[in-house]
């Protein structure tokens, strides 16, 4: 019995093999050595090839990890964090705004376009519609938060109409990806290539470096008071959506405000931006700490408005929506 195959062996049978029957078979095998060898090789390829790409992959946030670490983040935390598959470091988010900054840089002493006087598109009878009916919606607490801060109603549906259209346009992206990406990214090698000025004068590239260093910087401390506003109200950082440089909710606050400003309306024990009674009373907040009074001149009113965002159209468009909001149906 043959042992490794537990059937009875046959007697040999000998048979005669012609000259060419023996140079098909060593032809065969040959072909065989060759297809192995040429299989083992692409194992041996894809294995040199894919261990580097995972260990780059799974190191990519080591620099940043570290840091937070050092900063008073929990390591466990940060690296389980930091190793889940959909945050991916994306060098192009800082790399677009640095073109920006470059373009606005280079251009610097031409002409520029004229800045529209307001954002008319806000001034439509659709959003206006909607608006009203959001005022009338939040009554109670719009009455309730201005007798807090002093900011009438109509100016902060008027914020929340224009920031996000009362909360439809909180942003598509996650507000952690991007500032996690950009807070790496000060590391100006990362974005480099990415760069679409090729040639720049040694003055002009040594800015570059100097800007994406200082904006690495504060996306570094956008992206720890995100944590923390996670933290805070027990939420998945990843979950947390944005706009393209991180600002978070209704208010479309940047982290380090929401930290700041951020207020409890709703009584739920936690600061919930997306939430509409704890946007408005934030907004407020905001505002009243940054010179907001009562019998103010609409100067004035500009000048508060600006410090949110500094536009001049911006301001203008705010106290337009306002007042059409103060109109009689």
């Amino acid at each position: 019995m043959c042992p490794w195959t537990g059937f009875e062996s046959a007697p040999p049978v000998r048979r005669r093999t012609s000259s060419a029957s023996l140079t098909a078979v060593r032809e065969s095998l040959h072909r065989l050595v060759a297809r192995s060898l040429g299989i083992a090789f692409c194992f041996a390829l894809v294995a040199a090839l894919s261990a580097p790409a995972v260990a780059r992959a799974e190191n990519t946030w080591a620099p940043l990890t570290r840091r937070l670490v050092a900063d008073g983040f929990d390591a466990a935390a940060m690296e389980a964090l930091f190793a889940r598959p959909e945050l991916r470091f994306d060098p192009q988010i800082m790399a677009r705004k640095m073109n920006v900054l470059l373009e606005i840089k280079l251009s610097a002493g031409q002409p520029k376009a004229e800045e529209p006087e307001l954002y008319w598109g806000y001034l439509n009878p659709v959003l206006l519609y909607q608006a009203r009916s959001f005022l009338q919606e939040q009554r109670a607490t719009l009455r309730e938060v201005r007798s807090r801060y002093d900011v009438p109603g109509e100016i902060l549906v008027a914020l929340l109409l224009v920031e996000t259209k009362l909360g439809r346009n909180v942003g598509s992206r996650s507000a952690l990806v991007t500032l996690a990406s950009m807070a790496l990214a000060g590391d100006f090698s990362l974005v480099e290539p990415y760069i679409e000025q090729k040639e720049l004068e040694p003055k002009m590239a040594q800015w570059l470096r100097q800007r994406t260093a200082q904006k690495g910087a504060w996306a570094y401390r956008e992206l720890k008071a995100l944590l923390a506003y996670a933290k805070s109200g027990k939420l998945d950082p990843l979950s947390i959506p944005g706009s393209v440089y991180g600002a978070i909710g209704l208010c479309q606050f940047m982290p380090t405000n929401a930290l700041r400003y951020g207020l409890d309306m709703d009584g739920d024990g936690r600061v919930d931006l997306f939430s509409p009674s704890d946007a408005l009373l934030s907004i407020a907040c905001f505002l009243k700490a940054n010179g907001w009074a009562a019998n103010l001149s609409r100067q004035q009113q500009m000048t508060v408005l600006y410090r949110y965002n500094h536009s001049l159209p911006y301001t203008r468009t705010i106290l337009a929506v306002a007042d059409r909001l103060r109109e009689p149906d």
